[in-house]
């Protein structure tokens, strides 16, 4: 009886030892697994918050104007840059005769005026066809401002194919397949009271 309770504490001190043992390979082998790196783990990028902007110490807002007298500069390549882009759609929408889209490039004359164009041309069944191919020049002749407008003439050198058709579709005007080279003399108005970086064509300029 005695040897027996012996041999039952030996066992219980083994189990208790085997049970240690176990639970430490255990952990051995979840910390050597966890902290392996595959190659296949998400790569993991810093936050936004992290990144340091400068932040301009001196909060004065400039309230300086710009010198309307004058147009040089970046001023300058950005109202011909968006000159070019008006003489494109102008051209196109006349002849496609979308008045909508023209009135929101004119000046209320120059609407009135292509208006009449485009309804006269109807009348007659005249189809027009415009091809714009690129442009080649654009340069500011001349520009001023008068009290508070500003008026800039802007000479184009473009390539197009422009021809008209009647109603059988006969071509009565122009060449489908000869590209013409055009220039033309526009100016551009702008009123400084009102809201809105807008210019708009106010006058065709004759040659």
């Amino acid at each position: 009886m005695y040897i027996y309770q012996i041999m039952s504490n030996n066992f219980g001190y083994i189990d208790i030892i085997l049970l240690g043992m176990i639970a430490g390979f255990i952990i051995l082998r979840l910390r050597s697994i966890l902290g392996r790196k595959t190659g296949h783990e998400p790569k993991i990028y810093p936050a936004f918050s992290e990144k340091k902007f400068s932040t301009p110490e001196n909060n004065e807002i400039n309230t300086s104007r710009p010198n309307l007298e004058i147009l040089e500069g970046q001023e300058k390549k950005d109202f011909l840059k968006g000159a070019e882009i008006a003489y494109e759609t102008i051209l196109t929408s006349f002849a496609k005769g979308d008045t909508k889209k023209l009135k929101t490039l004119l000046t209320s004359d120059m609407a009135d005026n292509f208006e009449l164009a485009i309804s006269e041309r109807n009348k007659q069944n005249i189809k027009s066809e415009f091809t714009f191919i690129g442009m080649k020049e654009a340069s500011v002749e001349k520009y001023e401002k008068i009290k508070n407008e500003l008026f800039a003439s802007v000479k184009f050198v473009s390539e197009v194919i422009s021809i008209k058709k009647d109603k059988d579709g006969k071509v009565i005007e122009g060449n489908p397949d000869k590209i013409k080279l055009v220039t033309d003399y526009w100016k551009f108005s702008k009123n400084i009271l009102k809201k809105g970086p807008n210019w708009y064509l106010s006058e065709i300029i004759s040659k």
